[in-house]
């Protein structure tokens, strides 16, 4: 009973880290069975930090072989964090994942259900390129960029995106708000850059493929609508390969930070 009350006023804060990862090695982000996946090495790094179990929560899912410039998960200690621990928390973690930073937010903050946005970019090598194997997507053919252009911003004029999603996944629904859509050329870089209040499983990836189908004249925007009032995923292009598909911003209210580290 004394430990029952003692572990019922114990302090608990609640933290957000920003992590970054290379998704090479990995099943993904989200703990699996049998699987190697980025949650499980932070949560065993933790363990390791702290001697207790931490549990983590993630602001979404990245698919196998999906990389990470910003991804943020919360969780509750019984002591504060500082930089020297964040320095030991380095240490233990695997070359390919590291802590950015920690923020200290409102007990009730989530790092998933408090996002108010998500910015995927997807890069492809125009070049065979050695210095971008397993980080970017080499397509070296022929390509009318300024079409794809003009078909990205098609997207903005729908809501449902059926179409673009796996199949026989566990959503309510398929409706996604998409703010940004576009196509960015650097040298010898070509990027996908969307960003939406939530997305569905391989959306973005399916996307991208459909768009280099018309930028390659396989396919018209005139299409590219008929596909998504379908909702049928076997209309829409084959999905691209993960490599070349980063996680690069999540965007919160300011208001579930604390003041203090990072804010």
């Amino acid at each position: 009973m004394r430990d029952k009350i003692k572990k019922l006023f114990q302090l608990q804060l609640r933290y957000f880290l920003e992590i970054a990862y290379k998704g090479t090695k990995y099943h993904g982000w989200q703990v699996q069975k049998n699987a190697h996946t980025v949650q499980q090495e932070l949560n065993n790094s933790l363990q390791r930090l702290f001697q207790k179990k931490i549990e983590t929560l993630g602001s979404g899912r990245t698919d196998t072989g999906v990389h990470a410039e910003q991804q943020f998960v919360h969780i509750d200690l019984d002591k504060e964090l500082n930089d020297h621990l964040i320095f030991k928390l380095n240490c233990i973690l695997p070359k390919d994942i590291v802590i950015k930073n920690y923020f200290r937010v409102k007990d009730k903050a989530s790092a998933r259900f408090d996002a108010t946005s998500r910015t995927y970019e997807y890069r492809i090598s125009r070049v065979k390129n050695p210095f971008t194997i397993d980080a970017a997507y080499f397509f070296g053919k022929e390509l009318d960029v300024e079409m794809m252009k003009r078909a990205s911003k098609a997207l903005l004029k729908h809501t449902d995106f059926q179409s673009f999603s796996k199949v026989n996944t566990s959503v309510d629904h398929f409706l996604c708000d998409i703010f940004v859509a576009e196509w960015i050329e650097k040298k010898d870089m070509l990027i996908f850059k969307i960003e939406a209040n939530r997305f569905l499983r391989g959306m973005v990836r399916t996307v991208v493929g459909t768009l280099l189908e018309i930028g390659q004249g396989r396919m018209t925007i005139k299409q590219l609508d008929e596909i998504i009032r379908k909702k049928d995923r076997k209309v829409a292009g084959a999905i691209v390969p993960a490599e070349g598909l980063y996680l690069t911003k999540i965007k919160y209210p300011k208001t579930i930070f604390l003041k203090g580290k990072g804010r």
